[in-house]
């Protein structure tokens, strides 16, 4: 008689191994946005600890807190893993028609920002993990964004010895890695501590759009005589007359939080292939 066992041996196998009676919606992939953070886990909080000895804070490059050994790091700015950047240069137009420059503040003068972990670490993890690697710190607390030296050595910058840590767990029978995300990278509840309680806040707070992966903005969209589109913001409560309304908390034609929180779905339309679903048109006469 055959053996019809599917055994995963490899790491890769194990991860994208779907488990009888296990729905799609189990594996990360099928996040409604699995970045920044999503609905399920905010996959950011897994690269805070990927440096021994130090804690990044989770949407920037910032220490914010450390072993006794390091603690004279908290405070200060991240600025490369081995030859690997972690910052990059802001440039853009800076008045409409214009060329694009440097975009500088009086708060961020050498006009640079964070780069999300994902990508600026992942070669790190693939290259360097169980390796103590330089790490660039700014040598003096730094609460505003600071760019990277033209030349090292500079007395204002700190090279600093870090191991970086594997992201997953460990056998402690075989020594293999298993496809789980070590403790030591995430503990319990570390995954969803961004996230916010009730889950309808995160919907609302996002003011700044950075919720497109995981729902719509601007719907009902047509095409105008004078070159222009019309539609609607998914938050508006009535979709007549047809005008965009920009996103506020505090305008009170678009959902509120309280709204959210009572009748969520009751609020919340589907939307197919850009418009709202038939069974949600305002000028549908079936519904009721």
């Amino acid at each position: 008689m055959s053996d019809d066992r599917i055994d995963p041996m490899n790491l890769t196998a194990q991860l994208h191994y779907n488990a009888a009676g296990n729905p799609p919606s189990t594996l990360p992939e099928s996040a409604i946005s699995n970045a920044y953070p999503g609905l399920e886990f905010d996959i950011r909080n897994i690269w805070r600890r990927l440096l021994v000895g130090i804690e990044l804070h989770e949407a920037d490059n910032y220490v914010v807190s450390a072993d006794p050994e390091h603690d004279h790091l908290v405070g200060r700015r991240l600025l490369r893993v081995a030859e690997h950047y972690v910052i990059g240069s802001v440039v853009g137009p800076t008045r409409p028609g214009a060329g694009s420059g440097p975009l500088t503040t009086s708060t961020n003068p050498d006009g640079v920002m964070m780069l999300e972990w994902s990508n600026s670490l992942a070669d790190v993890l693939a290259k360097h993990v169980g390796q103590v690697v330089p790490c660039l710190f700014t040598k003096d607390r730094a609460d505003n964004p600071v760019g990277v030296p033209d030349k090292l050595p500079d007395p204002g910058f700190q090279v600093v010895e870090l191991e970086v840590r594997p992201l997953f767990a460990t056998s402690a029978e075989t020594g293999d890695r298993l496809a789980v995300i070590a403790e030591e990278m995430a503990g319990p509840g570390d995954l969803t501590r961004g996230l916010c309680s009730p889950w309808q806040n995160d919907y609302r707070e996002c003011a700044c759009y950075y919720w497109a992966a995981s729902r719509p903005d601007y719907v009902n969209v047509e095409d105008t005589a004078a070159g222009t589109t019309t539609g609607n913001h998914w938050f508006a409560k009535d979709r007549e007359p047809r005008v965009y309304v920009l996103d506020n908390r505090f305008d009170s034609r678009l959902v509120s939080y309280d709204d959210l929180f009572q009748d969520w779905q009751g609020r919340l339309r589907f939307i197919v292939g850009g418009d709202d679903a038939p069974e949600h048109r305002d000028d549908d006469p079936e519904v009721r």
